[in-house]
This record gives C-alpha cells, sequence and structure tokens, in this order.
C-alpha cells in the first residue's frame, strides 16, 4: 500500500514543481521555436540533466510527439508525471527495452507523423555525451536531430551521475534551439555522433553563456 501512494503522488508533486518552475521563471527563446504548425517533424535532443523544463515545449497540449524515458523506477516516475502533462511516452533505454523501444519510435514516426524527444547521454551516462542510438535512430527515422538546451541565471545541481539542473524560481531563463542536424542514411555513425556532440555542445555554451 505505502509503495502505491508512493507511486501516486511522486509523479503528481513533479508535475506542480514543473509547472511552478515554467510560470514562475520569466523565459525567452533563441532559435527556431517549436510550432505545432510545422509540418517538418524533428528529435529534439535535450541532456538528461536538463528536463526538468523539457515540457515548456507542450504548453497548451500543443507537443505532437514521445518521450524516450527509461525503463528503469526513476523513469516510471518521469514518465508518469509527463503523462500528467499530457506527453506521450515511450519506455526503454540502451540497457532495458532498446530495441522495442526504437522500433515504437520509428512506427510513431512513420504511422503518425510524430515528433520524438530524446535525452542523447540517457539514461546513465557519460554525463553530456552524445551515444550512437540517437543517430541510429534519426537515420532510420529520417529525421534531424535539433539540440535544445535551457538555462537560468540561478540554480542548483543535485549530486547525482548527471548532476541534475534545477532552475531557481523567479529567475529569468532562456532556451536555447540549435540548428537541426540532418543525417545522411550513408553517413559513418562515428562521424554523425561527432556532429550531433558539436551541436549539443553549442547549444549548451550559448545558454549557460546568455547570463554571464
Amino acid at each position: 500500500m505505502k509503495d502505491r501512494f508512493i507511486i501516486w503522488l511522486v509523479p503528481r508533486l513533479i508535475k506542480i514543481i514543473i509547472l511552478f518552475l515554467e510560470h514562475s521563471i520569466r523565459w525567452q527563446t533563441i532559435g527556431a521555436a517549436y510550432s505545432p504548425d510545422d509540418a517538418q517533424r524533428n528529435i529534439y535532443a535535450f541532456w538528461h540533466a536538463r528536463m526538468l523544463q523539457i515540457p515548456y515545449f507542450s504548453r497548451g497540449g500543443r507537443w505532437h510527439g514521445y518521450m524516450l524515458i527509461s525503463s528503469h523506477r526513476d523513469g516510471g516516475f518521469i514518465a508518469d508525471s509527463m503523462h500528467l502533462l499530457g506527453i506521450e511516452t515511450v519506455r526503454g533505454s540502451s540497457t532495458r527495452g532498446g530495441a522495442r523501444a526504437m522500433l515504437k519510435m520509428l512506427r510513431a514516426v512513420k504511422t503518425e507523423n510524430r515528433h520524438l524527444g530524446i535525452t542523447p547521454d540517457g539514461p546513465k551516462g557519460p554525463r553530456e555525451v552524445v551515444q550512437k542510438g540517437t543517430v541510429q535512430l534519426a537515420m532510420k527515422a529520417g529525421l534531424p536531430i535539433v539540440p535544445v538546451c535551457y538555462a537560468t541565471k540561478g540554480h542548483w545541481r543535485i549530486n547525482s551521475w548527471d548532476r541534475f539542473y534545477i532552475p531557481k524560481p523567479f529567475s529569468r531563463g532562456v532556451f536555447v534551439i540549435g540548428d537541426a542536424v540532418h543525417i545522411p542514411a550513408d553517413e559513418p555513425v562515428d562521424a554523425a555522433v561527432a556532429r550531433v556532440q558539436q551541436a549539443m555542445d553549442a547549444a549548451q555554451l550559448k545558454a549557460d553563456s546568455f547570463f554571464d
């Protein structure tokens, strides 16, 4: 009974935190912000440490896509929180259910015309290092990867493997949307990974230096 209550409670607390931060921070966007009217579908990539405010994209229920979330228990809390915010998820990772998750995401692209959201360094890192699975998904789906990173004038860091980033409320924030990285199906995977890594690093640097 206690475990069931925790499973019910935690996602609702996370939802409250996400919405509180979203509405108490003065956000601005640099780059081509997501638009529900844009016919181009993308894979939006963001570091695991900075997933807390990614639902900002879906305000008003405009997000038409799936977010890949780890199959581990902590991922369950995150997935349930996303569902409460109107964001559908696919469960899987490089260590558990990865092939099944990739197939479901590919079907979502081909039959449902969905966007995809992914943490290219998740679920366990190395921190802020793009893994090959993200690039392989982009190649199979035929979608460009769009790097996304946010930063706020004040924040906290948790002592976790990813140094999870928590914005301070009542501060200023910025979302940086980088240029789309188009990956030809015949490009060597390592070369594509290097290009995506460069784009992710550039978006993070631009976000983190914005308030300097």
